[in-house]
């Protein structure tokens, strides 16, 4: 599947050999990429691997089956509205809305009535928008069975058919306990996940860890 990866940052870059090392085509998509390649950290990053691709948002969006949204909250819409049409195509959003202005612990940036997941829904309503990963640390993301037990990921979405790629890609990637909470509307949810993960991030000094629903009778 060709995978367009958008942002740089370390989810980006986490999910993007990932994605490849588990035979995908995959692009990052920047704003710039002649200044992208030119720092140091991300010219070290892409010498260590060649296998992906980098080109502007649009760019790497174009030819794309997926588009996995990887960057911060903050700048979710502005760089999709830089990716271009986006309609049939899945996005796979894992962002978080949080505002750091005041400290720690950050505010989730928009109401209890509303998600990150539905503001990219309503920009592009004929994506097919699906929230999951946003739950947990890159690293976690990528590489679930680093933890003696993978947790629980979820997933948000109004299309059937775009969870069920999305949730065959998880699996691809060592998620055992793929968790559909129904429509994109349920995003509010794991989005409002964030602020708990944090402070117990701190509380066990790690971000190595994963929620699990344990079920009962």
């Amino acid at each position: 599947m060709q995978i367009a990866v958008l942002g740089t940052g370390v989810v980006g870059r986490t999910l993007a050999p990932r994605f490849a090392e588990l035979g995908h085509d995959v692009t990052i998509g920047t704003r710039d990429p002649a200044a992208t390649a030119a720092r140091q950290e991300y010219a070290d990053w892409q010498a260590a691997h060649p296998e992906v691709g980098l080109a502007t948002f649009a760019g790497a969006a174009e030819l794309a089956a997926l588009v996995v949204n990887a960057t911060n909250g903050d700048a979710t819409l502005d760089v999709l509205a830089q990716a271009g049409e986006l309609g049939g195509k899945i996005v796979l959003d894992i962002s978080n809305g949080l505002d750091f202005s005041g400290g720690f612990p950050p505010r989730i940036t928009f109401p209890q009535d509303d998600s990150m997941a539905e503001q990219v829904q309503r920009a592009h309503p004929a994506a097919l928008v699906v929230k999951s990963l946003n739950t947990m640390t890159a690293d976690v993301m990528a590489h679930p069975d680093q933890l003696p037990d993978p947790g629980t990921v979820f997933m948000s979405g109004d299309d059937p058919a775009a969870k069920e790629v999305v949730a065959a890609l998880l699996t691809e990637l060592g998620h055992t306990d793929v968790v559909d909470l129904g429509d994109v509307t349920t995003a509010r949810g794991t989005e409002w996940m964030m602020p708990a993960w944090l402070r117990v991030m701190g509380a066990v000094g790690s971000p190595y860890f994963n929620w699990k629903v344990v079920r009962g009778g």
